[in-house]
């Protein structure tokens, strides 16, 4: 049994464990399936929008994906989020990643 399989069967009896939808985003994120990623990203956005994690990677896969709106409205979501929950250092990540994308913004 592989790692998603794993995940997969890890989540069928807890199936609102925000961290199983996470590492099973990240591994589709492995296998090159973006679509599945973010589909999986997007439901945790809606569902679990608490687990801070989500936003950073959502978003830069939003960016990947050649979607700069929703990845600068994601990442402002993150920084309200993290904000709320007290998480500075993701705060900071979140930041920095949304001023690398207004930076090029004001480049061009």
């Amino acid at each position: 049994m592989n790692r998603l399989s794993q995940l997969e069967e890890f989540l069928k009896s807890d199936p609102e464990d925000a961290f199983l939808k996470y590492a099973i985003a990240t591994e589709y994120l492995k296998m090159g399936d973006e679509q599945q990623a973010r589909a999986c990203f997007e439901d945790l956005l809606v569902n679990n929008p608490s687990y801070i994690g989500t936003y950073y990677h959502a978003a830069a896969l939003y960016l990947k994906l050649g979607d700069l709106e929703k990845a600068v409205s994601t990442y402002k979501a993150g920084l309200k989020a993290a904000l709320q929950a007290g998480d500075k250092h993701a705060w900071r990540e979140l930041k920095a990643a949304l001023a690398l994308i207004e930076d090029d913004d004001n480049e061009e």
